[in-house]
């Protein structure tokens, strides 16, 4: 049975790869940049949120998380083939961004970022956010996967050491991430806390997908041990971040309506009008009032098949956020169509397959920590 789903899934991104590689072709050079980057974006802000839970464990010194640790440890290594879709993606910056045009910097107001905003600056930062992902990576990640093999108790002080210095850079690199990949498409614009939207939804994201393959392993039963207790965790985390991240959406929007400064509310003023205040409205229906509701009573919290349900719901939120603040950069109305279809079926198989690849090369539990009894017994 699982032979045959990798084999679906193989075949999957087999006629994705084929459909991209058309796209690229056949299809507007636009639309198919912009789809490179909301998946790349898509992909990466969901390891980087697995690997701020994997840094929140540890700066809290939390042990009921213990037993569920290496969960998001093996999404936190989707950071590593997206780092490399984030340098493929440079590629795009003279189709995509229009402070790369003598046209674009006659706008004074994008003239005056030219500091920021220029090729070379750009993919430097690039270049930096990649090594230092890839080096949290392996200082948070592979330190505890070879702790499995030597049960060297010292990784848990250098990772609690560590983990406080990943979240500095986890807030500096995924505002510049913010800022450069998506806000500087419309260079005019700019937000104080959109780094702080952008790091809610990864979050969010990270935590979903953490949720979903825990449910995974454990249904294959290859979570012994992991109890409702430790989902009833995961829920409310769920359940809190979604207020989070709906009260961070809701501040930035807030503010600019009031100001009503135009070098704000335009980027605003393009996302509601037509079909794209639609989407809005989706968001605010699906990614925050639908899981609250639902999310309330204790009970469901861990209730595997609620919490599977709230998890797919959030992650498809998660990308249509991101195609919402992405997509009407190109102008036009919203479009899903075969180029869309194809990148989907890509990156979504590419990502599953890595992350089989990684769980399957070591435990499914962090068995060389010392704390993982202490997580196993936790009960609320």
């Amino acid at each position: 049975m699982r032979g045959n789903s990798r084999q679906v899934t193989m075949l999957a991104g087999a006629l994705g790869l084929a459909g991209v590689a058309a796209a690229f072709f056949f299809s507007a050079r636009e639309r198919f940049w912009i789809n490179w980057v909301l998946w790349f974006l898509f992909l990466l802000t969901t390891g980087l949120g697995s690997l701020f839970l994997v840094a929140l464990e540890h700066v809290v010194g939390a042990r009921w998380s213990v037993p569920l640790r290496r969960v998001p440890e093996t999404l936190a290594s989707l950071v590593l083939p997206m780092g490399a879709a984030a340098l493929v993606a440079l590629l795009s910056l003279g189709t995509l961004y229009p402070w790369t045009s003598a046209e674009g910097l006659r706008d004074p107001l994008v003239a005056g970022k030219a500091a920021w905003l220029n090729e070379p600056f750009f993919a430097l930062r690039v270049a930096a956010c990649v090594l230092l992902w890839a080096a949290s990576y392996r200082v948070l990640a592979g330190g505890s996967r070879r702790q499995d093999r030597t049960g060297d108790p010292r990784f848990n002080r250098r990772a609690r050491r560590f983990a406080p210095l990943f979240m500095v850079i986890l807030g500096l690199t995924i505002t510049v991430t913010a800022f450069d990949w998506i806000s500087s498409l419309e260079p005019a614009w700019y937000s104080d806390i959109f780094g702080v939207y952008v790091f809610a939804g990864a979050f969010l994201a990270g935590l979903a997908a953490t949720t979903l393959f825990a449910l995974h392993l454990r249904g294959a039963g290859r979570l012994d041990g992991v109890g409702p207790d430790h989902l009833h965790n995961l829920g409310g985390f769920l359940f809190a971040f979604t207020v989070f991240w709906s009260y961070i959406g809701f501040a930035q929007y807030m503010l600019m309506w009031y100001a009503n400064i135009p070098e704000e509310v335009f980027w605003y003023e393009a996302r509601l009008e037509g079909a794209w205040g639609g989407i809005l409205l989706a968001l605010a229906v699906f990614h925050f009032l639908v899981p609250f509701l639902v999310l309330i009573p204790r009970a469901v919290k861990s209730d595997p098949r609620v919490l599977l349900r709230v998890s797919l719901l959030m992650l498809a939120m998660h990308w249509l956020d991101l195609y919402w603040m992405l997509f009407p950069s190109i102008g036009g109305a919203p479009v899903f169509g075969w180029p869309e279809l194809s990148f989907a079926l890509l990156f979504l198989s590419g990502g599953i397959l890595w992350v089989r690849r990684i769980m399957d090369g070591g435990a499914t539990m962090p068995v060389g920590d010392p704390f993982l009894r202490e997580g196993l017994e936790f009960r609320l």
